[in-house]
């Protein structure tokens, strides 16, 4: 049985998907009826709830995947397609440490927080108070968090860490930071950076290059579904191909 406040996704006969905290005081109103949350408790994860009018929901254990999707949000998250590679590239796992900048709404600290464990570390940076708050509140409600330490802070004034095994820069302008971003990472690290366009990716070209950096390589990832249907198997009619550039590189001692 799932326990108190912990989160859970309900997905409908149609396939709408809640990620809800359990709650068994409350309900949850649905266009299939009415579902008590103590009914979702009882049947546990793997097994089915049924609402007044009798309509079943799955109750699943949500994934990583689940979670990142389910941020409660005010800016553009980072998306599980470029968040998966992100964690590869940077070494993402057990024991290491990273920076992040900025924090947003918290989808790639939450992964992070997630594959780095017990004995790993992120320390988040994040300048606007409002999404400082909003990551901190967003780990929190994914039981997520004890391994991330957050700044709200101008990474304009520099890290206060050293030699750490990663950087990750999500911030509009990071080629005004790879001084900051060089001082603060070991020999070696890998750094990521996501951009939206072009013009922007050029100019943090231009600073890697004359910089400290090397191995820079720049990517972007599409992701194209299917429809599920075995006797007519076919693309999804809609697509969301680019969500931003990913640039990563590694400092030169």
């Amino acid at each position: 049985m799932p326990s108190p406040g912990r989160l859970v996704l309900l997905v409908s006969p149609k396939g709408k998907r809640y990620l809800r905290p359990l709650d068994p005081e409350r309900t949850l109103q649905t266009n299939e009826g009415i579902l008590k949350m103590s009914d979702v408790a009882e049947a546990g994860f793997g097994r089915i709830a049924y609402t007044h009018l009798g309509q079943p929901y799955q109750v699943i254990k949500p994934s990583l995947y689940d979670l990142v999707k389910g941020v409660k949000r005010q800016t553009q998250i980072i998306y599980p397609k470029e968040i998966g590679y992100i964690l590869l590239k940077l070494g993402i796992g057990p024991g290491a440490s990273v920076i992040e900048a900025g924090s947003g709404s918290g989808s790639l600290t939450l992964a992070m927080s997630f594959m780095l464990g017990e004995t790993g570390k992120v320390y988040t940076y994040e300048r606007r108070p409002e999404f400082f708050e909003l990551c901190r509140k967003n780990l929190e409600r994914a039981g997520l968090g004890r391994n991330v330490e957050h700044f709200n802070a101008d990474i304009a004034d520099g890290f206060l860490q050293e030699n750490v095994d990663a950087l990750f820069l999500d911030v509009r302008t990071p080629w005004e930071y790879l001084d900051q971003a060089a001082k603060a990472v070991a020999p070696g690290a890998p750094l990521g950076f996501l951009l939206p366009t072009v013009n922007q990716v050029s100019e943090l070209l231009a600073g890697l290059e004359a910089g400290p950096f090397a191995d820079t390589e720049v990517l972007e990832i599409l992701l194209r579904r299917y429809k599920p249907m075995p006797e007519r198997l076919r693309p999804e009619d809609r697509m969301v191909a680019h969500t931003g550039f990913l640039i990563f590189a590694r400092q030169r001692d």
